[in-house]
């Protein structure tokens, strides 16, 4: 079975995980940043910077900013 004979069951199937994967991740990346304790506005900064840059925002905090997370 094709969607107007371009995208098959398989692609369609493919393209919704890919686009559930890139919308939780942000969301998983927004609510650990908000439960978390920063020094200063930075965890302002960082909410900032996964909305607006998306899939590298999410990257970004999760390879750098995790480690400026106060630990109490």
């Amino acid at each position: 079975m094709t969607l107007l004979g371009i995208i098959g069951l398989a692609e369609l199937v493919v393209i919704l995980f890919v686009g559930l994967f890139l919308l939780l991740l942000p969301l998983i990346a927004i609510v650990d940043i908000i439960q978390s304790k920063f020094e200063g506005n930075m965890q302002l900064i960082w909410v900032i910077i996964v909305v607006f840059f998306n899939v590298i925002g999410t990257l970004l905090y999760f390879i750098f900013g995790r480690n400026q997370k106060i630990i109490q």
